[in-house]
């Protein structure tokens, strides 16, 4: 008997509204804190992205992928995990990464070009960012599995966007997922774009979460933009894959308000009346005024917060760049512990040229 499509004919998961008003219950394990501390997490990351634009114009940064628009999907999925939990994150993941404990200078010196910022800390449970499209997929896979045959509870996350649902990794890893039921969650952000094509142009399917239902475990489709609505989502996934019922693939409907990358030109394939409308639904608004109606925050608050987090990431910055001041030949030598002989004759190839 061909499984059902849950997926296709499953509601929209939403718990606030645009306007900010509840639709669905408030997930019971969140408190009036962590309520606060969502709508917190999601400000680091509106200003972060924003810094980090204004450091790639001045010419301080390489290129950058803007993360403004996502926020609800990275914070509410990270907050939800479990101390133990892993995330496997693609090149967009900043706000995810910083929830679980990643230091935001890691990232800005990944993306000014300083290898060190992938030199994980320990304790954190970030793997390192992927920029090749889904090749983390198989990596957070095999991780929760190795973990398992460790006797360890835990769980991995991955995240991947909508365009990453195209390569072979994203169907190798669900079909291993599915049939050895990997501790493992799934977790597309859609945001109806790789770099310029459409999601239509890229797959027959009416959703992304109902793709799942060939691998055997269940599909989510969620408002990216709601992020008690991604956290309750991702919670009950969490809860699955613990207790040995699988995987899940959570499907977060959500947009991207800036380019792919700076090196892209999103005027070129979308109009701006169609950001103009996903700008609509913010999920620092919509939190923002739920927070408000309920008397969890105030303009004080939210003035008090944004300077902190202002001096946060002018902290990191700082941090970041002064981590430049290294010898040119740590390129050559940082990765093994004595160097090849094809990188001992590139050093001196520059050793020579620079003579």
């Amino acid at each position: 008997m061909a499984r059902k499509n849950r997926a296709a004919e499953s509601e929209f998961l939403q718990i606030l509204d645009p306007e900010g008003r509840l639709v669905g219950g408030v997930p019971a394990s969140l408190g009036e804190e962590d309520l606060r501390n969502l709508y917190r997490w999601m400000l680091r990351a509106r200003e972060f992205d924003d810094r980090c634009l204004k450091l790639q114009r001045q010419g301080r940064m390489g290129t950058y992928a803007p993360c403004s628009g996502q926020e609800a999907a990275q914070v509410g999925s990270a907050y939800a995990l479990r101390p133990q939990d892993w995330i496997f994150p693609s090149y967009r993941d900043h706000a995810a990464s910083m929830v679980r404990g990643l230091p935001p200078h890691y990232s800005l010196m990944l993306w000014q070009g300083n290898e060190e910022g992938s030199r994980i800390p320990e304790g954190v449970n970030v793997f390192t960012y992927s920029v090749p499209i889904a090749t983390q997929i198989p990596h957070a896979v095999g991780y929760s599995m190795a973990a398992r045959l460790r006797g360890e509870d835990l769980v991995s996350l991955v995240y991947f966007g909508d365009g990453g649902t195209s390569e072979g990794d994203f169907h190798e890893g669900l079909n291993f997922a599915g049939v050895f039921k990997a501790p493992t969650i799934f977790f597309c952000s859609n945001n109806g774009y790789a770099i310029s094509f459409p999601r239509v142009k890229q797959t027959a399917s009416e959703t992304i979460a109902q793709k799942a239902n060939a691998y055997g475990f269940d599909g989510v489709r969620v408002d990216g933009m709601d992020v008690l609505a991604v956290y309750e989502a991702t919670r009950n996934a969490i809860e699955r894959a613990a207790s040995g019922d699988g995987p899940t693939l959570i499907e977060a409907v959500t947009y991207r308000y800036g380019p792919h990358t700076t090196a892209d030109d999103p005027t070129r394939y979308r109009s701006e009346e169609e950001v103009a409308e996903w700008k609509a639904k913010d999920p620092l608004i919509r939190m923002r005024a739920f927070l408000g109606e309920k008397g969890l925050w105030d303009d004080g608050q939210e003035e008090a917060f944004r300077n902190q987090v202002r001096e946060e990431v002018a902290r990191a910055v700082d941090e970041a760049e002064r981590s430049h001041d290294r010898d040119v030949e740590d390129i050559f030598k940082y990765l093994y512990a004595e160097m090849t002989p094809r990188l001992e004759e590139q050093l001196q190839a520059l050793r020579e040229e620079g003579r």
